[in-house]
C-alpha cells in the first residue's frame, strides 16, 4: 500500500479543507446560507426588546392599543425568523446534495488513480470504509454546526450586551453553567471517534454478510448449501457486539450530559433568585425582570449551544480525516520528470524481473525472463499459481517489479508515462467486468476515444465469436445486459467472456494480452474461436494466458511457467517432443 502524505494533524487545517471543499462544491448557495443565519442571529434580540417596551409601556398605565404597533413588529419579526428558518433549510438541501456529490466525485477520482497495491491489505479498505462513511456528511456538519455557531454568536453577543448592564458577574456565572456540557461533548467525541477507528474492519464485516445475504451473485450457493443461516447468525452476533458497545458509549454521555445540565440549572435558579430579589426591593421593574429572564434563558441556551457545536466540530473534524488521509495518498507509479515517447515496434523484454504483491509470503515472479518480438504470438502456460497473470498486470503496469525491469523496445516501463504505455495494451483479463449496460456500450468501452463506429463493434463482435450472441437478443446492440436494470438480459459465463474478448479486440492498440479467452466457452465456441485465432489476432503483438493447450499449440512459441519462472520453452511440437512438463500436460489434456 502506498504510504499517506503527510496529513496535517491541527485541527484548523482541517477545519480549513472542510471548508475548501464546501466552497468548491457550493459556494455561492453557502453565501447565502451564511446571510439567512447572520439575519435570523439578530431577530431573537430585536424581539427580546420589542417585548421589554411592551411590558414597560403596560406597566405604566398605556393601554392595548397603545402598544399595539410594538406587539405587530414583534409578531413581524417571529413571522420573518420562520420564513428565514424555512429558506435556509431549502439552502441547506442544495448544500449538501452538491457537496455529497463533490465529495463522492473526489473519492471516486482518488481510486481510480491509486495503483493496484492499494487493494492488497485491509487497512486501505478500511481508510476507504471510512472515507466513504463520513466523508459528505461529516463535511456538511460541520457547516452546519458553524453556522449554527455564527447565528448563535450572533444572537449572543446581542443578549450579552443587554446582560452586561446587570454587571459582569452575571455573563461570568452564564459562561460557568456551560463549561461542563462543552466538556462532555469534547470527551464523547474523542471516545466516539476512538471506537469507530477501532471497528473499522468488524463494521465492514458486517457490511459484506449483509451483500451476501442479499446478492444475486451469492443466492444459489446460499440456497443449495442451505448457508442464509449461518451467514445471518454471524451478521446478528456482529450486529450484537456493535449495538451493545454504542448504547454503553452513549448511556456513559447521557449520564455526563444529566450532570452538566444540572450544573446549569443551578446557575439558573440562582440567577432567577437574584433578580426576583432585586423586583421585591424596587431595584428593577417588572420590564427589566422580563428582559432578565429573555436574555439570560436564551444565553445560556444559546452559550451552551454554542459549545455543543464547538464541540461537534471538533467530533466531525476527527472523523473527516480518514477522508484527508485518503485524499493525501500518492500513487507509487508515478509518472516520471522527462518520460520517454512510448514507441513499439521491436519486443517486449522481462529481464530478471522478481515481485512480490503486498503481504503476500512468497514472490508470484522471481528471476522472470521473457522477449515477444513484435507481431509475434507468444502463450504462457502452467499450474495455478505460477505467476501468469501477474506477468500481464505487470506488462500494464498496474504493479512494477521489486527487481529486475520490463522493457518495450529497450524502454523501462518506469520511463515511460503510465497513460502512453496503456496505450498501446490491450486486455481480457480473467476475471472481465461485465458490464450491466447495453451490448454495444459492453464492446465500445474497449476504446472510448475516440467512440468506435458500427462497423468496428461489427468487426470486434464478429472476431470474437460473439455476433450471433448479439444477433439473438432483444434490441440487438441496444439490449441491456444483467439484471440491475429494467428489461436487463442475463448472458451465461461464456457469453460475457466473448463480448470482454471482443471489447479486448476493438482496442486500438498493438500489444493484446489475453488471460484465459476461452474458459468459460463450451467446446464448440471454443473450437471455432480456436480456428480462427490467428485470423482473429490481426497481426498484433499477443501474449496468451491459457490452460487450453489446443489454443496454445496456435502460438509461435508456448512458455511453460512453474513458481514464477519460465521451466520450457518451444514451439508445440517441440515441447511435446521433449517430453517433458508440457508433453505431459498434453497427453493428460488429450488422453
Amino acid at each position: 500500500m502506498p504510504s499517506p502524505a503527510p496529513a496535517a494533524s491541527r485541527p484548523l487545517a482541517h477545519l480549513l479543507r472542510a471548508l475548501g471543499l464546501v466552497v468548491a462544491a457550493a459556494g455561492p448557495w453557502t453565501s447565502l446560507w451564511l446571510v439567512l443565519l447572520l439575519v435570523q442571529g439578530l431577530l431573537p434580540g430585536a424581539v427580546a426588546l420589542l417585548v421589554k417596551r411592551i411590558v414597560d409601556d403596560l406597566a405604566s398605565g398605556r393601554t392595548v392599543t397603545d402598544v399595539a404597533g410594538l406587539a405587530v413588529a414583534a409578531g413581524v419579526c417571529v413571522l420573518a425568523g420562520e420564513a428565514l428558518r424555512s429558506a435556509a433549510v431549502w439552502v441547506r438541501w442544495v448544500q449538501a446534495e452538491r457537496l455529497r456529490d463533490h465529495i463522492a466525485g473526489r473519492i471516486q477520482e482518488q481510486c481510480a488513480a491509486m495503483d493496484m497495491a492499494f487493494y492488497e491489505v485491509p487497512e486501505s479498505y478500511d481508510l476507504l470504509f471510512r472515507a466513504r462513511e463520513h466523508g459528505s456528511h461529516r463535511s456538511l456538519a460541520i457547516v452546519e454546526s458553524l453556522g449554527a455557531l455564527l447565528q448563535d454568536a450572533v444572537t449572543l453577543v446581542a443578549m450579552g450586551a443587554l446582560l452586561v448592564t446587570f454587571g459582569l458577574g452575571v455573563p461570568a456565572a452564564l459562561l460557568l453553567s456551560t463549561l461542563p456540557a462543552f466538556a462532555v461533548v469534547i470527551l464523547a467525541a474523542r471516545r466516539q471517534h476512538e471506537w469507530t477507528k477501532a471497528n473499522s474492519e468488524p463494521e465492514r464485516r458486517t457490511w459484506y454478510l449483509d451483500w451476501l445475504l442479499t446478492a444475486r451473485d451469492s443466492a444459489a450457493e446460499l440456497r443449495l448449501f442451505q448457508l442464509a443461516a449461518h451467514f445471518r447468525a454471524q451478521w446478528r452476533a456482529l450486529r450484537d457486539r456493535l449495538r451493545r458497545e454504542r448504547l454503553a458509549l452513549l448511556r456513559g454521555q447521557a449520564l455526563a450530559e444529566t450532570a452538566a445540565a444540572a450544573t446549569g440549572l443551578a446557575v439558573a435558579a440562582a440567577a432567577v433568585a437574584w433578580i426576583g430579589k432585586r423586583v421585591a426591593a424596587g431595584a428593577a421593574s417588572l420590564g427589566t425582570l422580563a428582559l432578565f429572564l429573555q436574555a439570560f434563558w436564551q444565553g445560556q441556551r444559546l452559550l451552551r449551544s454554542s459549545l455543543e457545536n464547538a464541540g461537534r466540530i471538533y467530533a466531525n473534524l476527527l472523523f473527516l480525516s480518514a477522508l484527508f488521509e485518503f485524499l493525501d495518498l500518492e500513487p507509487a507509479l508515478a509518472d516520471p520528470a522527462s518520460p520517454a515517447p512510448a514507441a513499439f515496434t521491436k519486443a517486449i523484454r522481462f529481464e530478471n524481473v522478481s515481485f512480490t504483491y503486498p503481504g503476500a509470503s512468497r514472490p508470484a515472479v522471481r528471476g522472470f525472463d521473457l522477449e515477444v518480438p513484435a507481431g509475434r504470438i507468444a502463450a504462457l502456460v502452467g499450474f495455478n499459481g505460477a505467476g501468469k497473470s501477474t506477468v500481464m498486470k505487470l506488462l500494464c503496469r498496474l504493479y512494477d517489479p521489486s527487481e529486475g525491469r520490463i522493457t518495450l523496445d529497450g524502454a523501462d516501463l518506469r520511463a515511460l508515462r503510465v497513460a502512453d504505455l496503456r496505450r498501446l495494451v490491450s486486455a481480457q483479463f480473467q476475471d472481465a467486468v461485465r458490464y450491466n449496460a447495453p451490448a454495444r456500450e459492453n464492446v465500445a468501452l474497449g476504446d472510448v476515444d475516440p467512440p468506435p463506429s458500427q462497423d468496428e463493434l461489427d468487426r470486434a463482435a464478429r472476431a470474437a465469436g460473439a455476433a450471433d450472441i448479439v444477433a439473438r437478443l432483444p434490441g440487438g446492440w441496444d439490449a441491456v445486459l444483467g439484471k440491475w436494470m429494467h428489461d436487463g438480459v442475463e448472458l451465461s459465463g461464456g457469453e460475457w467472456q466473448r463480448l470482454a474478448l471482443a471489447r479486448a479486440l476493438l482496442r486500438r492498440a498493438p500489444i493484446l494480452l489475453l488471460d484465459e479467452p476461452t474458459s468459460a466457452m463450451d467446446a464448440w465456441a471454443e473450437g471455432e474461436w480456436t480456428k480462427r485465432f490467428r485470423e482473429v489476432l490481426g497481426g498484433r503483438t499477443v501474449l496468451v494466458i491459457t490452460h487450453r493447450l489446443t489454443a496454445a499449440r496456435q502460438a509461435d512459441v508456448i512458455h511453460v511457467m512453474e513458481e514464477g519462472r519460465i521451466v520450457e520453452s518451444g514451439t508445440h511440437d517441440e515441447l511435446v517432443a521433449k517430453g517433458g512438463r508440457y508433453a505431459e500436460a498434453w497427453r493428460r489434456q488429450m488422453g
